[in-house]
């Protein structure tokens, strides 16, 4: 399992949403007779479960007595028709929190489902999978937690914690050579990649001395020139026009990763259902 994410953190994107969603109060909420309740919550489709603690602390943070009993936790294969968890507390918190905690959590579960596929669409090569920064405003390591879940890796988090080169920074450095020199200073014990759109491009970044490049829009054979003329000097990442149609041709290439920003752009939130009965 992937390292968790900070309570803090959760706490605070989920007492966001609540606001969001409640306001000064849930009006309908007002129809249900205030005494104790169970909800079951159930998959209509198949997929990756991600999201449980955000799912909790919903109801943690409405009835701090509510218990949830799951069948199933972050990173599981669930199938359609599965009960994953079982809710038990007051009637008007868990109506009043039923869309937030299945938001997240079908936001999260969709995130971890896609890259699942996506892993698996690679998994007979050596190549891995990587996200992007392409993510929901607000849930950057929430959905940098699904895509772990599924089964694939983090590119950057942020823009603090690794260097990637684009044109415009090679535009404003004056050359491949120096903006890799001066990431080098810059970024010291950081990732530092540049992105390059040509063969030749490559050709100078190796002789920059890059640990690590970006094959930007490259053909298949393109990829596979870039591979046999790199030789194991440096990593090699494929980006741009890969689906999980075609991830698993860009992954014999020999490339060491694929980026995907659609993992986390495009989702499919997963279908999911909470069916409540008073006590």
């Amino acid at each position: 399992m992937p390292s968790a994410i900070p309570s803090a953190l959760i706490a605070a994107q989920v007492q966001g949403a609540l606001d969001e969603d409640v306001g000064g109060g849930d009006l309908t909420a007002l129809l249900v007779p205030e005494g104790p309740a169970h909800a079951v919550l159930s998959t209509r489709e198949d997929g990756i479960l991600c999201g449980c603690a955000w799912f909790d602390r919903v109801f943690a943070q409405l009835d701090p007595n509510a218990r949830i009993d799951w069948r199933a936790r972050d990173g599981d294969r669930i199938a359609a028709g599965m009960v994953l968890c079982e809710v038990h507390g007051r009637a008007r918190a868990l109506l009043t929190g039923e869309r937030t905690a299945i938001n997240f959590l079908q936001t999260l579960s969709g995130t971890a489902t896609r890259a699942r596929r996506y892993a698996d669409a690679v998994a007979h090569t050596r190549a891995q999978i990587l996200d992007t920064r392409k993510t929901l405003p607000g849930l950057r390591l929430a959905q940098k937690y699904a895509v772990r879940c599924g089964g694939c890796l983090n590119h950057r988090i942020g823009l603090y914690d690794g260097v990637l080169i684009k044109e415009n920074h090679i535009a404003a450095a004056g050359s491949i050579a120096q903006a890799i020199a001066r990431a080098a200073d810059i970024a010291a014990g950081r990732m530092v990649e540049i992105e390059v759109e040509t063969l030749a491009e490559l050709e100078e970044a190796l002789a920059a001395g890059a640990p690590r490049i970006l094959l930007d829009n490259f053909a298949l054979e393109d990829l596979e020139a870039a591979v046999r003329y790199t030789a194991g000097r440096a990593l090699l990442e494929a980006s741009g026009g890969i689906t999980l149609a075609n991830a698993g041709r860009y992954a014999e290439t020999g490339v060491d990763f694929l980026s995907v920003g659609e993992i986390t752009k495009s989702l499919h939130a997963l279908d999911l259902s909470l069916r409540l009965s008073l006590l």
